[in-house]
């Protein structure tokens, strides 16, 4: 339960530094009351579940998080740390879908599947409002989805795709090591 909790801790603080640009208790504090926080709690409390075989408890949460958050995370979803749902209504991931750390994600947000195959995301990924990927594609360390993008082909790091279907509107350089932080 400790490593669930830091994950928890560390989502937050993520959150914090996302909406009030300070990761300090205060913030953390305001941040306990905005949208998609009960999601992220009712999602890590999901996940802890999960690994813990406790299968029976996980679909409670999952559940809780659709009927009350209006936020669909399948059960086996993974996420690093630092997930922040900025938002949560409408959000459906699907359950086999894999994230790196610092995955940001607006509202009305589809990660899905097709057929048998589902996105994964890098590491310091943005996804905007409304977006949709799907498939067995990946979404690159560093990339940004803009909102309302279709993506339905892989998306390099540090790329931002917009439009849909999505294309690439620009090519970042990669941050130094010591600017890895909150996307921007």
């Amino acid at each position: 339960m400790i490593s669930a909790f830091r994950l928890l801790a560390g989502d937050l603080r993520a959150k914090a530094g996302w909406m009030y640009e300070s990761r300090g208790w205060k913030a953390v504090l305001k941040v306990l009351l905005t949208d998609g926080t009960a999601a992220m709690v009712w999602y890590r409390l999901m996940q802890w579940a999960q690994r813990n075989r406790l299968g029976p408890l996980a679909m409670v949460f999952n559940r809780v998080n659709t009927i009350f958050c209006g936020c669909v995370i399948g059960r086996g979803a993974e996420f690093g740390p630092e997930f922040v749902l900025i938002h949560s209504d409408g959000v459906f991931i699907n359950a086999s879908v894999r994230g790196g750390a610092r995955v940001f994600v607006e509202h009305q947000v589809t990660i899905g599947a097709e057929g048998r195959e589902s996105p994964r995301l890098g590491s310091d990924v943005f996804i905007g409002a409304g977006a949709k990927i799907t498939g067995g594609l990946t979404v690159g360390d560093g990339a940004r989805i803009g909102a309302n993008a279709v993506v339905l082909h892989d998306v390099p790091a540090h790329a931002t795709v917009a439009c849909p279907p999505a294309v690439i509107v620009a090519l970042r350089p990669p941050p130094a090591p010591e600017d890895r932080h909150d996307p921007a």
